[in-house]
């Protein structure tokens, strides 16, 4: 490929809505423009990229028996009416009509579609097991659309949805796509951990996230050095800090606190360590009639240690027995209570709460560690005072549930035993699901088993989020000059940088030949006929991201000698011209 022919537009600066450094670097190199807000068109430089990791995917996803079909990005939405996510997704779901007045979505992910496939052709047991996917277009209209492509509205992924007949199959299924997976980034050239995740939305019971390594990153990945335990920060278990409870020591008094209405600062007035403090967090569950009416609502008491803080993923699965056998909790949904709830049950404000002295009944769960604490402090419901010296058994009645409700933080034991926790950031990039027969029900899809009875599929899904990839890749390696890509999927993978090419004979004459030899080989490379000034040049590449690059001057040439220079080094390598096709052949591994 010749510069002059391709199309080239970098910039020096950023535009200024540019937060991040993938979405600036990817304007400033030319490789997206912005239309509008979240919406970008990947210009040549940009798709190349996108191609070859599409062309990755697809030899793994096939690889791993996986077959490809392409869906509408248009769908009816009584599809999404069956399983009710027509009303449950939020306003992400981008719904329209057409002039008949009938409902429709663009698609964000295609588990009705291709479930509505299933269930009209993959009729027997013996069509199992089956995995389609597709690479295409998906929109989620974002409340606030940011950081360029990574949380853009408009954007590209990889979808595939598997189908069997039982459990243990679609086992085998997800971990045949977990190793696809590994393959696919592996061979992109990204750190990376795949982690066990929550559902979320999607459903299902089986989860796990691979997050692109990246001090950007928005999700925190939580891990052992010493082991193989990893898990996004939402699902990462958090064991108790203490092993068993202690005995009292201290007789419950009540002290007066004016004004302080935080744990740090309680724990500061009264000279204590902050661990020795617990914080309490009210939310609600509601009961509603037909009408969508609240007829009931329950408060619940949420209790961590004052350094940890309360993870809402876990406190989202909290279910207990009532003493009528029957089982409630906050995994059917959840809010935060309202000051007025909180004033009714606690007979004070936010700020001075705690499980003592209650005026309304309220379902009490404890953290585990808190539940080993003895003689801490918490709120008096009272305000401007709290109690200390507060016992379990002594003081109050055992929490109605002990559960793991906080975050981890670093420096925690593993819950496999193996060592202690470490914390970096991550960006998620793929996502791979078991899901059941979550939607299969919704959609009575069923197949004829081998007794000639009819049972729903069991199905998982797995996401790969094309272009996310992208700015993944930015924000993992980068440097002050610009991109710095993985040889996999860079635009190009040489650019030779002719000096004086539209000057002299015999740089021109020596540039066309390398680039006719390198195309021979098969090697992605462009040669930069523009006749632009050295600095110019190399900046534009270096900003692009080019892995190599070859120098062709005529003072080099007089002493037979071109530069060859690996994005990453410090210094060029002068390389003989008679042995420079072998130096690149022996540097881009050439057979």
């Amino acid at each position: 490929m010749q510069a002059s022919q391709f199309f080239i537009s970098t910039l020096k600066e950023a535009p200024s809505d540019a937060e991040i450094v993938s979405h600036k670097l990817m304007m400033r190199a030319g490789l997206i423009k912005k239309l509008g807000a979240g919406l970008y068109t990947y210009m040549p430089m940009g798709l190349r990229t996108i191609r070859k990791v599409e062309a990755i995917i697809r030899e793994e996803m096939n690889r791993a028996g996986a077959v490809e079909l392409v869906m509408p990005v248009v769908q009816p939405a009584e599809l999404w009416q069956e399983t009710g996510r027509f009303d449950k997704m939020g306003d992400e779901l981008l719904r329209f009509k057409d002039r008949h007045d009938r409902d429709f979505v663009i698609q964000p992910t295609a588990e009705e579609v291709i479930t509505d496939i299933a269930r009209q052709e993959l009729r027997s047991y013996r069509a199992l097991p089956k995995n389609l996917y597709q690479i295409q277009t998906k929109f989620r209209d974002e409340r606030r659309p940011r950081f360029g492509i990574m949380r853009g509205r408009e954007f590209t992924m990889k979808d595939a949805y598997s189908f069997d007949r039982d459990v243990d199959s679609a086992g085998k299924t997800y971990d045949a796509m977990y190793a696809a997976y590994t393959r696919i980034f592996e061979r992109l050239g990204l750190q990376f951990r795949a982690v066990a995740a929550d559902t979320g939305a999607i459903g299902g019971d089986r989860s796990h996230e691979f997050q692109v390594i990246a001090d950007t990153g928005e999700d925190a990945i939580v891990y052992c050095p010493t082991s193989t335990y990893a898990a996004n920060i939402e699902l990462a278990e958090a064991v108790s800090l203490i092993a068993q409870r202690g005995a009292a020591s201290q007789a419950m008094e009540k002290v007066p606190t004016p004004g302080k209405s935080t744990c740090a600062e309680v724990a500061e007035l009264l000279g204590l360590p902050l661990s020795q403090t617990v914080k309490s967090l009210v939310l609600a569950t509601d009961e509603t009639n037909e009408a969508g009416e609240i007829v009931k609502s329950t408060v619940w008491l949420l209790l961590v240690r004052g350094d940890h803080e309360l993870n809402e993923v876990k406190a989202g699965k909290i279910e207990l027995v009532d003493g009528a056998g029957q089982t409630m909790g906050l995994k059917t949904g959840f809010r935060f209570a309202t000051e007025k709830e909180i004033v009714e049950h606690f007979g004070c404000k936010p700020g001075y709460l705690g499980p003592l002295n209650v005026k309304k009944p309220v379902k009490v769960v404890a953290d585990r560690t808190v539940a080993h604490m003895a003689d801490w402090v918490c709120g008096a419901n009272e305000e401007g005072f709290h109690l200390r010296g507060v016992n379990w058994g002594r003081d109050l009645p055992e929490p109605d549930l002990v559960a793991d409700i906080r975050n981890v933080v670093e420096g925690d034991p593993s819950p496999d035993g193996q060592g202690v926790l470490a914390i970096q950031r991550g960006i998620e990039v793929g996502h791979v699901f078991y899901l059941g027969t979550k939607y299969s029900k919704a959609m009575n899809a069923t197949f004829l088993d081998v007794d000639g009875k009819p049972k729903h599929f069991e199905m998982g899904c797995y996401g790969i989020g094309v272009t996310r990839i992208l700015g993944a890749a930015i924000e993992q390696k980068h440097d002050e000059r610009g991109i710095v890509w993985p040889e996999a999927i860079a635009p190009f993978t040489v650019v030779i940088c002719p000096v004086g090419y539209d000057r002299s004979e015999a740089v021109k004459a020596a540039a066309d030949e390398l680039h006719a030899q390198l195309v021979a080989l098969g090697v992605d490379v462009m040669l930069d006929d523009r006749g632009e000034r050295p600095g110019a040049m190399f900046a534009d590449w270096e900003l692009i991201g080019v892995p190599h690059r070859v120098v062709l001057g005529d003072k080099g040439l007089k002493e037979g000698l071109a530069e060859v220079q690996g994005r990453q080094e410090p210094e060029a390598a002068k390389v003989p011209v008679a042995e420079l096709l072998n130096h690149l052949r022996a540097r881009l591994q050439l057979a």
